[in-house]
């Protein structure tokens, strides 16, 4: 049919509208992709935290430090709670349906609340700590930016074989640059153990994927981290004993993985070699 007024005809805007209402499913949100939306909610509260309770009172000379120690704490809870959506996320993905936009909007909000959260912790670490310098702290904050966003670029292009990661996973990579700062540690050794958690998300170093025993495990090391760190911006009696213990804990973990990791290839690569050299002794005469 043609519309008398302007000669256009009313078939094309019918099909358009049918074309709406019949959207695949596909393409609305799924449980695993509203998860991943917390996620990236998580990272941005953490922003805003380290921003209104360490940095704006520090720059106008009313900083307290129950004030400056309950926004930090705030702030890592909020990286750890981020830490479990992303757990979640996978995990109920791989359970119920998951539409196209699940990879991308997984990346973008790993992005946030362990690209820039932590890169931002670190950047107003160096602005309020009495032994931190400025400009370094800053170029810290761009080299764990910009190894977050290497790290996820190449976990996007990049096969791995099943079950494992290559380099330090975003999460865990985020929670040993915080963890590194709230130990607080002299500079210089606080700036290296920054750089070096950077390098190892862009490493090639394998990482065991988070499923069954050891997703539980995990679960288990960030609910045990938030409750230290509610502990210690509370004041309890050995808050801080339990936050220096776990940031501690954390750092361990992150310098030995690539230990056992490295001396697994090791071990294979000798295995191999082994068995070389023996199908050649069997093959002559």
């Amino acid at each position: 049919m043609i519309d008398p007024d302007t000669q256009a005809g009313w078939a094309a805007e019918a099909a358009d509208e049918d074309d709406a209402e019949d959207m695949p499913l596909s393409l609305r949100l799924s449980i695993a992709d509203t998860l991943t939306l917390g996620n990236a909610t998580c990272g941005f509260m953490a922003v805003y935290f380290t921003t209104t309770g360490i940095l704006i009172p520090h720059l106008t000379g009313s900083n307290e430090s129950g004030m400056a120690r309950n926004s930090a704490a705030t702030a890592v809870i909020l990286m750890l709670l981020a830490a479990i959506f992303d757990l979640c996320d996978g995990l109920v993905a791989r359970k119920l349906r998951s539409s196209p936009m699940g990879a991308e909007l997984d990346n973008l909000s790993d992005l946030i609340s362990f690209g820039l959260a932590p890169a931002y912790f670190v950047l107003v670490y160096g602005m309020v700590a009495d032994d931190a310098q400025q400009k370094v702290s800053a170029v810290a904050a761009i080299v764990v930016l910009l190894a977050v966003v290497l790290r996820l670029a190449r976990f996007s292009c990049v096969t791995m074989k099943d079950g494992m990661f290559q380099g330090m996973p975003s999460p865990f990579g985020a929670l040993t640059v915080v963890s590194i700062i709230l130990l607080e540690l002299p500079f210089i050794p606080t700036l290296l153990a920054i750089i070096g958690t950077a390098w190892l998300m862009v490493s090639r170093v394998e990482y065991p994927k988070p499923r069954g025993v050891l997703a539980v495990a995990m679960l288990g090391w960030i609910v045990s981290a938030m409750g230290m760190l509610a502990a210690w911006a509370f004041d309890a009696p050995g808050g801080q004993v339990l936050l220096q213990t776990g940031c501690a804990l954390q750092i361990v973990m992150a310098a030995t993985i690539p230990l056992f990791a490295t001396a697994r290839r090791v071990n294979t690569f000798r295995d191999n070699r082994r068995e070389s050299r023996e199908a050649r002794a069997a093959q002559l005469p």
